[in-house]
């Protein structure tokens, strides 16, 4: 019974373009579709159910995970069509489980909307790009972008290191060896240090959650090679904050001149519905030039928002200048662009500015501050 529900389940997930199913006990199975939740017109969810859907997809190590932890984390392929990243936990003694879709096909670069800038950042010898945003926000798919990009044009070794493995890459140009965190490699930082030693070009590192994870990070892209890594922050500016602040005060001269010199660029982003239906990303983009090095070395990152306004010729744009012009050109609804907006107070003007067909003069914008 409970093969048939998660197979129909699933289907219909695929077949709808949901990005993920909730499936919780006292209520029908939710799908998130666009953003928003739908519940479906099915059954309300007994204990039992939840019971056997988890069941019918989770591997045995995981289960014993769950009893002894209360939650867990895996990936798995349904059939040619998708895979799917699931987190199972236990909530008022019962399970509950959320399914998040992972297509097969992987989009270029052009189709998700990222600049020539970021592109050719990646391809750079050496040196630490990070993908950040919130959960959800599209980070997994513009990383699996860029490497399948390198994949195609370039003959690197690429080692991703994942919890889970979500999109399976083959060899094309490239050789690529995808470690699972708890599977293939104990930790983050474990399988980079690891890796170092496999003679690899690319390193993926799924999640830079711990300090340990970070700081082996750095010391990889510091030796000469390119490492792709994601935080959940939503703004470059904050990035860098957040690193530097997750080691200890008396380190973190040291790690400022070290980052400084490793990191290439980094990519904020989040997903916005379209007003046509479906979702559209908006990017914040900071290329690292000598003179954002030396803000990141002399600790004056509360700068870097004025440097990234003033650096469009290098390719860099704010986040808000993204939202507003989804909105300028009809792409997104103005309650979204605002619901997203890094400075709400400065967009909101510029938006009833631009509705009253006059842009505000440059210094109304004010200079980037927190």
């Amino acid at each position: 019974m409970a093969t048939i529900q998660i197979d129909k389940l699933l289907n219909a997930c695929i077949k709808q373009g949901a990005s993920d199913i909730h499936i919780t006990v006292g209520q029908p199975p939710v799908f998130r579709l666009h953003g928003r939740m739908r519940k479906l017109e099915t059954k309300v969810l007994e204990p039992d159910d939840t019971v056997a859907l988890m069941k019918s997809i989770t591997p045995d190590r995981c289960q014993r995970e769950l009893q002894e932890m209360g939650t867990a984390d895996f990936g798995f392929a349904f059939g040619e069509a998708a895979r799917f990243r699931v987190s199972v936990f236990k909530q008022r003694g019962n399970i509950a489980m959320v399914l998040r879709q992972i297509p097969n096909d992987k989009l270029t670069p052009e189709q998700l909307g990222l600049s020539d800038v970021v592109v050719k950042l990646v391809l750079r010898p050496r040196g630490l790009f990070l993908v950040t945003g919130p959960t959800g926000s599209g980070k997994s798919t513009t990383l699996a972008s860029l490497v399948n990009f390198i994949n195609e044009t370039c003959d690197h070794h690429i080692i991703t290191i994942e919890d889970p493995i979500e999109f399976y890459h083959e060899h094309i140009q490239s050789t690529i060896n995808q470690r699972e965190i708890g599977v293939d490699v104990p930790s983050f930082s474990d399988a980079i240090r690891r890796a170092l030693r496999q003679d690899p070009d690319v390193i993926l590192v799924g999640e830079m959650r711990d300090l340990e994870t970070i700081e082996a990070a750095i010391t990889a892209a510091e030796t000469g090679h390119v490492v792709f890594g994601t935080l959940h922050t939503n703004s470059a500016q904050g990035t860098i904050n957040r690193i530097i602040d997750a080691f200890p005060g008396n380190l973190q001269d040291q790690i400022r001149t070290q980052l400084s010199t490793s990191i290439i660029g980094v990519l904020a982003q989040t997903l916005l519905p379209r007003i046509t239906g479906g979702r559209v990303a908006a990017y914040e983009i900071l290329v690292v030039t000598p003179a954002i090095a030396n803000l990141i070395r002399e600790n004056k990152t509360f700068r870097i928002n004025s440097a990234i306004q003033t650096g469009a010729k290098f390719g860099m744009q704010l986040m808000d200048d993204a939202l507003f012009s989804h909105w300028q050109n009809g792409i997104v609804a103005v309650e979204e662009v605002m619901s997203k907006a890094q400075r709400p107070d400065d967009l909101n003007k510029r938006i009833v500015a631009a509705m009253a067909g006059m842009a505000l003069p440059e210094q109304e914008l004010g200079e980037g501050g927190q």
